[in-house]
């Protein structure tokens, strides 16, 4: 019986994890009550971060809604970094969703006439780093308050029309979840300004409705396009037959398909994501991602060159008689590794070892085959006859628009002044001038590559507002020149890292802005528009990744673009070197993830680990490769995005070749001797889960911390693991967490109690190794937070958010605190202070008064009235001042005056204190005591003016 029991149980096991279960809407809605009690009475509520920028490479942009009457002022949303408001035609910008618990973004629409305000959240665009919002927002305050209008289950909203005759009806479309299928997505109507919905067009559970455009004079003809997609982490198919265009004459209340059999329109399995534009009654224009296959072109001539798939019917015969030239230059345009030279290759062949299929294979991972993909690609119809029928505007085909991300874009636009002019974007934005037959390019070199929306002036032709993956660009010749408008800091970065000069510098990786480093006290402000030097330099470009930097020598950082394209970079020499591992002729290709790991070794920086479907291990820099492990992962899935790829490696700081290695199919892996032999040690987590972060402890041999994230399920649990013996058991440390994929883990360098933890929507300290955590907020939007570094020497905790930028605090107070709940009064150390002739004048009357000021962080037991005393080397007071304090940690400004009283004192040593212009008296040099006291306790710290 007892076999039986768990035989039941072993199968009960598999079952359950065998498929992620998506978080549903009551689970959702309960993690964000409980973000908003962490951030309530969190102790680190006013641990304050501030924003470093960077600014000038910007991030995706998803969608305008301008001020008709007056075009300087607009609102831009941002995929994932909130919207930001202008009244200067984008000279500055405000963020306004900030009091909102996300800032993921998916469309835009206010009512001018009562300046109301509707944010659909969540991002449309299907990309790796899309995320969920959490339904329809509305703002009557510009921004200072939002009210949740429901919607809460749809994930990602496309459209929001408001009637210009009547504001409380609202039409809006919901594109669904992007990992699963759920039923809260199509056509939703409301006629009291969203207290109660209407679904109006259903699809199916996996179509969602992408696009709609109503006649610009008649709110009753709106046309809608839905979606057919499944996107899973191994595999996106990105049309079906699910995929139609929707008519309706009622104002969105009922919908007529009209993209039916017959009507021209394409339909069936290739039909993609549709875009769409409407003229007038009679006439509308839409642009689809054809996912049909081209007709196969005519054969090659012999003298053509070689080409893959040649090779997959060759015989050995064959193979040995090609021309030596002509394999070699094969060889050589498809960077195959220099020894495979074409008599080397011809004598494997010769010996058996290897057969010409193995040339198209070695060639064949799902990285490249992403491209192999002769689809038809972008096409553009238009109908004459509202709707009925569609023909193609253009001959041939539309290339180099999409290439091969057709799901990534989707919008066609015409002008409201001339019904041939027309717009539409992918990698380029192009326009047509005679109603779509032939397009010309308006990109330019200040214009970013991957448009996403675009607003055309109905008023003055030629004006235009075009978003992109780096920002907002604004044209008033109708694309000829353009200018830039990044002053928000809404950098989408994958990764970061930290050196040790000084001032220490920031490295990081973002979404389609390549990689960029700068100082890290960087002051975000147009100075450089001056000086032609903004601060931080871009070291690379594509999709910028992790970064690693080499102790011995800064100007040695390794990092590089998706799908493991890495370089060793030496910045003072301008040195680059291609360090990507390749597999063997004859081997199966290396998997490589989209955000591949890489480390540095910290017992040798000529060691470089690299981490594959395997791990690699370069004994030299990266010149020379061997890979140290088997397969680590479940061994991929059909399909055309890289899976079964290791996501996360990290080495003990005590032992050399201790080694962990995480896949984003669920597998965890210990190894105890460099590689040489490797342990599962994932038996017990939840199946098929992204293994977002391993850290081996820096403070205790046996620890190991493990994170791993759902967000491809739609499962937005926190999983947050730590083991004290290598893996063997676990403890789960994310359980009291509020539900959201988790993305860093890291420990305290000095204190071993202390983690910090990232996930999509907020950042957490624990102080008792995750029995309870600390949510931060003073500063710091919801916004994700992909990755986390702490500077030692400086004590700074640095955070790369993936859609606002970078973010520094001083945890130095945190380093000090033991337990969940300390009851000692502390205070952090204080820097010395550089005194300074400026404290308290300016350069003239036209210029700000310089005033100078020290920011004593404090922990306090309980809340009450602090009072703080400045003393000098004798213990006289000089300067005293109360604050209100809240329990937990937190900040006061001193701002380095002595009183009257502490002048006189001073003054009895005979030191000389200074009355400034501004007529106040500061510190002068010597040293003094801060001493502070609260509900009858006394901290006191050391620091010195110099």
């Amino acid at each position: 019986m007892k076999l039986y029991l768990t035989l039941f149980v072993a199968i009960l096991s598999i079952s359950v994890f065998s498929q992620q279960v998506p978080t549903s809407p009551s689970e959702a809605e309960k993690a964000l009550d409980l973000l908003q009690t962490f951030k309530d009475n969190s102790l680190v509520k006013n641990l304050p971060f501030k924003n470093v920028g960077p600014t000038v490479m910007s991030g995706r942009v998803v969608d305008f809604a301008v001020n008709p009457k007056n075009p300087v002022e607009f609102y831009v949303g941002y995929a994932s970094g909130g919207v930001w408001h202008t009244k200067n035609n984008g000279t500055t910008f405000t963020p306004i969703l900030d009091t909102s618990l996300t800032q993921n973004v998916g469309s835009l629409a206010v009512d001018w006439s009562t300046n109301t305000i509707w944010v659909g959240t969540g991002e449309v665009n299907a990309s790796r780093s899309s995320y969920a919002g959490i339904g329809l927002l509305q703002s009557t305050d510009n921004g200072k308050t939002w009210n949740n209008m429901g919607l809460t289950d749809s994930h990602h909203i496309s459209k929001i029309l408001i009637n210009p005759n009547n504001p409380k009806e609202l039409v809006v479309s919901s594109v669904g979840h992007l990992y699963s299928e759920n039923s809260e997505r199509g056509v939703y109507k409301t006629i009291d300004g969203g207290s109660t919905w209407n679904k109006t067009l259903f699809v199916d559970n996996r179509s969602g409705i992408i696009e709609m455009d109503v006649d610009p004079n008649n709110f009753n003809l709106i046309y809608a396009s839905s979606w057919d997609k499944d996107r899973k982490a191994w595999n996106f198919r990105g049309s079906g037959m699910g995929s139609a265009i929707y008519k309706s004459t009622d104002a969105g209340s009922s919908w007529t398909k009209v993209s039916v059999t017959g009507s021209g329109f394409p339909s069936g399995e290739g039909a993609g994501r549709i875009g769409l534009a409407v003229v007038n009654e009679s006439t509308i224009y839409a642009v689809v991602d054809n996912q049909d296959r081209r007709p196969k072109g005519k054969e090659k001539n012999n003298d053509e060159m070689l080409q893959k798939e040649d090779f997959k019917k060759m015989s050995s015969a064959q193979f040995l008689a090609l021309d030596n030239n002509k394999l070699k230059q094969f060889l050589r345009n498809n960077n195959f590794q220099e020894k495979y030279k074409a008599e080397n290759v011809k004598n494997m062949v010769r010996s058996g070892a290897v057969k010409p299929i193995d040339l198209a294979t070695y060639l064949e991972d799902a990285n490249s085959m992403l491209f192999d993909t002769p689809v038809i690609g972008a096409e553009v119809y238009k109908s004459t006859d509202g709707g009925k029928s569609w023909s193609k505007t253009h001959d041939g085909y539309l290339d180099d628009i999409y290439y091969s991300y057709g799901y990534y874009f989707g919008k066609i636009h015409v002008a409201p002044y001339d019904s041939n002019t027309i717009y539409i974007y992918g990698v380029p934005i192009v326009k047509s001038k005679d109603g779509g037959k032939t397009f010309e390019s308006i990109s330019a070199e200040n214009v970013h590559a991957d448009h996403h929306a675009l607003w055309i002036n109905p008023n003055l032709p030629g004006h235009l507002i075009d978003g992109n993956d780096g920002g907002v660009n604004i044209s008033y010749d109708d694309g000829a020149s353009w200018i830039k408008n990044n002053a928000p800091s809404v950098g989408q970065f994958y990764a970061i890292n930290v050196d040790n000069e000084t001032p220490y510098n920031i490295y990081g990786g973002l979404q389609d802005n390549g990689v960029w480093v700068g100082p890290h006290n960087h002051e975000e402000d147009k100075s450089w528009h001056q000086s032609g030097q903004y601060p931080y330099e871009s070291i690379m470009g594509g999709d910028g990744m992790q970064i690693q930097i080499d102790t011995r020598n800064s100007d040695v950082v390794y990092t590089g673009f998706q799908f493991g394209n890495y370089f060793r970079l030496d910045r003072a020499s301008e040195e680059n070197t291609y360090i990507q591992p390749k597999h063997e002729l004859g081997e199966s290709p290396y998997r490589f993830n989209w955000q591949t790991p890489i480390l540095l070794s910290s017992h040798n920086q000529d060691i470089l680990y690299f981490g594959g479907n395997k791990l690699m291990r370069s004994l030299n820099k990266g010149d020379d490769w061997e890979a140290i492990s088997g397969d680590l992962t479940q061994g991929g899935k059909p399909g055309n995005v890289a899976y079964g790829t290791l996501t996360s490696i990290s080495e003990s700081p005590f032992q050399f070749g201790l080694l962990y290695a995480g896949s984003d199919d669920g597998m965890l892996h210990v190894s105890k001797n460099g590689g040489s032999n490797w342990t599962t040690i994932s038996g017990t987590f939840p199946k098929d889960l992204w293994v977002s972060r391993v850290i081996a402890s820096e403070h205790k041999k046996e620890r190991v911390y493990v994170t791993l994230n759902g967000y491809r399920w739609d499962d937005f649990k926190a999983y947050v693991y730590v083991s004290e013996n290598y893996g063997t058991t676990w403890k789960n440390i994310g359980n009291t967490l509020p539900a959201s994929p988790v993305n860093v883990i890291r420990e305290d360098p000095e204190n071993d109690q202390v983690l910090y933890l990232g996930t999509d929507n907020a950042a957490y300290v624990s102080f008792d190794q995750g029995q309870t955590w600390e949510a931060f907020s003073e500063g710091l939007p919801h916004v994700a937070v992909h990755d986390l570094v702490v500077q030692e020497r400086e004590k700074d905790l640095v955070l790369g958010t993936h859609g606002r930028s970078i973010y520094i605090a001083d945890v130095s107070l945190i380093q000090e605190m033991k337990g969940s709940a300390s009851n000692t009064l502390k205070i952090a150390a204080i820097d010395d202070v550089q005194a300074s002739r400026r404290w308290g004048s300016s350069f003239g009357q036209w210029y700000e008064t310089f005033e100078p000021s020290v920011q004593l962080q404090i922990f306090a037991p309980a809340s009450g009235k602090a009072t703080i005393k400045v003393l000098s080397e004798e213990g006289k007071t000089i300067q005293q001042f109360t604050s209100e304090v809240a329990k937990g940690i937190n900040v006061i400004s001193y701002d380095l005056t002595v009183s009257d009283k502490g002048r006189k004192e001073l003054e009895k040593k005979e030191v000389e204190v200074r009355k400034a212009q501004n007529e106040k008296y500061y510190i002068p040099k010597g040293e003094y005591k801060v001493s502070v006291m609260l509900n009858g306790g006394t901290i006191e710290t050391d620091f010195e003016v110099k």
